[in-house]
């Protein structure tokens, strides 16, 4: 997330209430998990051996509960509890909307809104876009010429959904991000402030899910195709042109590249990509980053002729095992 006005690190430490290593007019321009920081962003650390990591990340000022020696050109905040410290931050920059904020759309011509429709505040809908009946439209939302969004839809604050979309009913875009860290007493949630960004031709099928980045952004390439009772994690990266069957399921933080087919009930680990033109069979579980332009298949992802074979062997072994054993008495 980008704040809205630069800060120095002098007035974040005074927000936080903490010390800081650096010069005081250092200035922190925006702030997102080490995943997707740029020049200027703020990031968080709490563990030690992930302390360099954050350090020679691009993000220009981190958050610690150590004090070490800053490198050239970054600041340090010093916090007791960083993960807590960077939710604060986050809040403090963008307070969560009221859940009952109401508003009335800007309209372009030809749109067209069923009954029982709620909008927030600052809602843009572009030329002929319609909408079905009960359908919920947080605040700052766009939602691009000529796109459908069908009844009982929801879609959060801080969406963009492009021109020509179809979201068909039931579809929640912009959920909070599932994302928690545990302590021995309890789990806390990372605060969602992302969003997520759809762009122009995509289709979205009832009752898919689609979260919002934590910090940053969840995307949806052009053209690309989610079929009914689908989950799309938080920060992920979605290319175009791709095939997404019925219950795929793809944890917070992947990179999908263009023109991926992932067939029905294929399951993706967070933080790992997969490479463009990549075929996934059904049921394939994506455990580490998968290279483009193959086919995979299996419960952990395999080349699919390999699968394949190794499938065939089992059942030809099932289909012997009789003659094996007589062989074995003798």
């Amino acid at each position: 997330m980008k704040l809205p006005q630069p800060v120095t690190l002098a007035e974040a430490a005074a927000i936080l209430n903490c010390q800081f290593i650096g010069p005081a007019d250092h200035l922190i321009t925006g702030i997102n998990e080490i995943h997707c920081v740029e020049p200027g962003d703020l990031t968080f650390s709490d563990v030690e051996k992930y302390f360099a990591k954050a350090l020679k990340s691009a993000a220009t000022t981190v958050l610690l509960n150590k004090r070490v020696d800053p490198p050239t050109g970054k600041g340090i905040l010093l916090s007791d509890q960083p993960f807590h410290d960077y939710n604060r931050l986050t809040e403090h920059f963008q307070p969560r909307s009221p859940l009952s904020r109401k508003g009335e759309p800007r309209c372009g011509t030809g749109v067209k809104i069923g009954q029982g429709v709620v909008f927030g505040e600052n809602v843009h809908l572009e030329d002929g876009v319609e909408i079905g009946h009960n359908a919920v439209i947080g605040s700052n939302v766009t939602i691009g010429k000529h796109s459908l969004i069908h009844a009982n839809v929801t879609i959060y604050d801080n969406c963009e959904i492009g021109a020509h979309c179809t979201l068909n009913a039931g579809a929640v875009i912009g959920g909070e991000a599932f994302y928690y860290k545990q302590t021995q007493e309890a789990k806390f949630k990372m605060l969602t402030k992302g969003r997520v960004i759809i762009h122009d031709h995509v289709d979205i099928g009832a009752n898919s899910t689609i979260d919002r980045g934590v910090s940053g952004d969840t995307i949806i390439g052009e053209y690309t195709k989610i079929d009914n009772l689908v989950q799309v994690g938080h920060d992920t990266v979605i290319g175009k042109r791709c095939i997404l069957a019925s219950q795929v399921g793809i944890a917070g933080v992947s990179h999908i590249g263009d023109d991926v087919v992932l067939w029905g009930q294929v399951g993706v680990v967070s933080d790992v990509k997969i490479g463009d033109k990549a075929v996934l069979y059904g049921k394939t579980g994506v455990m580490s980053s998968l290279e483009g332009g193959k086919k995979y298949g299996g419960i952990v992802a395999d080349d699919a002729k390999a699968f394949l074979r190794k499938e065939g062997a089992l059942k030809r072994l099932i289909e012997i095992m009789p003659e094996l054993e007589q062989l074995l008495k003798k």
